[in-house]
């Protein structure tokens, strides 16, 4: 008799889907549980998503059975007379028996010209893969500030915004709603008030982790130029370290001149393939303060 190939198919994923992708991937990302998959899927479903483009990402089918999952995360960064999007390529898993087909969910995940594709959460082996598909990184390591030990911004005010906030005085609306919606994701969204500048900064809570310990953290998620964090690194600092932060990670590809800390390349490369240009110091909208470190 002869045997009848499997049905393999790739297609959009939908609400209906949601538990199955949890599933998938919490078994492919052991470290993490369902429950951590789950929330950030929630978050996913309520955020506002470009029309025409994927909300959840891709599934990959045997016969009806999800066997592989790449989650997509669209954002629209530029205006609506001149749209420009980006989409975080996000975690990605499909199960043993499968990884031959792995390669349908990347193709399809990156086949739109017009789409900025970044990949911030990349493992050093699949490095060589990344950039074979035509991608650079465009960031190759963090920074560990320490912004308690600087002396910028003093006398400046900060205004924690929270998930219920009206839009804070004196920032554009575009940012105002940055700032309250990562206030929703559990994010520390800030105004810096300097005297000749309101600065908004979002923060999200990492945990560093050094053998047996985890020590908490903040990284840099948002800022309109890390100039602007620089400016105020100190009174950061001075408002984090009674919170329990001392150390405030930046995308970086090297010392960072004005701040006191350590540059490493072992963790951080970030990559991007696209029509705009990368930008160091905006995570906002991706994988991280959607999903957590």
């Amino acid at each position: 008799m002869t045997a009848l190939k499997p049905l393999i198919r790739c297609r959009e994923i939908g609400d209906p889907d949601l538990d199955a992708v949890a599933d998938l991937l919490a078994r492919g990302f052991p470290r993490r549980t369902r429950d951590y998959w789950s929330a950030g899927l929630r978050r996913q479903a309520t955020r506002t998503a470009p029309e025409g483009y994927p909300r959840y990402g891709y599934l990959l089918e045997n016969d009806g059975r999800p066997v592989g999952v790449l989650l997509l995360i669209y954002t629209d960064r530029g205006s609506a007379s001149r749209p420009a999007i980006w989409c975080n390529l996000s975690s990605w898993y499909v199960e043993p028996a499968f990884r031959n087909y792995a390669t349908l969910l990347t193709r399809i995940a990156q086949r739109r010209p017009e789409v900025t594709y970044v990949n911030i959460s990349a493992a050093r082996q699949t490095w060589p893969i990344i950039e074979a598909q035509g991608f650079r990184a465009y960031c190759k390591g963090l920074f560990f500030s320490m912004p308690a030990l600087s002396f910028a911004g003093t006398g400046a005010r900060i205004e924690r915004i929270a998930a219920d906030a009206p839009p804070p005085d004196g920032i554009p609306p575009d940012e105002a709603d940055l700032l309250i919606r990562h206030a929703r994701y559990g994010g520390l969204s800030v105004v810096v008030r300097l005297k000749r500048a309101a600065v908004p900064l979002v923060f999200q809570q990492v945990r560093i982790r050094q053998g047996r310990f985890a020590l908490p953290a903040m990284q840099l998620i948002y800022c309109r130029s890390v100039s602007d964090y620089i400016a105020c690194a100190g009174a950061i600092g001075r408002y984090l370290l009674p919170r329990g932060y001392v150390s405030v990670m930046i995308d970086a590809n090297g010392p960072v001149a004005g701040l006191i800390g350590v540059h490493t390349e072992r963790r951080g490369r970030k990559y991007i393939k696209g029509p705009q240009p990368a930008r160091l110091g905006d995570l906002s909208d991706t994988e991280l303060p959607l999903y957590g470190a």
